[in-house]
């Protein structure tokens, strides 16, 4: 097996005014899998997770007049993407959208293909989905409404927070 090449990327944890978050729904192209994910990608050569986090919120969902907030979460984890063996070194930035008008018109034909759908979820709905799923459907991260409760309750890490940390340790 070939060595895993890094991946930078920026997420973003859009919510909105009645504390909702934005998710998109990602289906695999190889294994038609199926997994809820937050807005963001790769950090292009040169720029910085800021600025890709940013670009990513623009393309993703037309928002332009929001401040990016602090990085809360950190994940880095192997994977399979497209066939190819990819460290992601991501970071998860909290936004707050003014309202939850959605804009993908900016998405590239890629983004077309394999983000058939988006939708807000209440910490409610995520719980719910989670009990609901079937096998080849899943949340990214895994324990989105573990680490999403304490946010929507206004603990914001003064340091962001490695995931995997975070599903060892009790958050609340």
């Amino acid at each position: 097996m070939s060595t895993p090449v890094p991946r930078p990327t920026s997420r973003i944890v859009l919510l909105d005014p009645s504390d909702r978050i934005l998710l998109f729904l990602y289906v695999s192209p190889t294994t038609g899998r199926r997994w809820w994910i937050t807005p963001g990608g790769g950090v292009d050569p040169g720029e910085t997770f800021e600025a890709a986090a940013r670009r990513e919120l623009l393309e993703e969902t037309g928002l332009t007049d929001v401040e990016l907030g602090p990085w809360i979460w950190s994940h880095e984890h192997e994977m399979t993407w497209l066939g190819q063996p990819m460290l992601m070194q991501e970071r998860f930035f909290l936004v707050r959208a003014p309202n939850a008008d959605v804009d993908v018109s900016g998405f590239d034909d890629f983004e077309r293909t394999v983000l058939p759908e988006h939708r807000w979820w209440s910490l409610a709905d995520l719980q719910e989905g989670e009990r609901r799923f079937g096998p080849d459907e899943r949340l990214a991260p895994k324990d989105l409404p573990r680490l999403l409760a304490p946010i929507l309750a206004g603990r914001i890490p003064t340091e962001p927070l490695a995931i995997d940390e975070a599903a060892r340790e009790p958050l609340e």
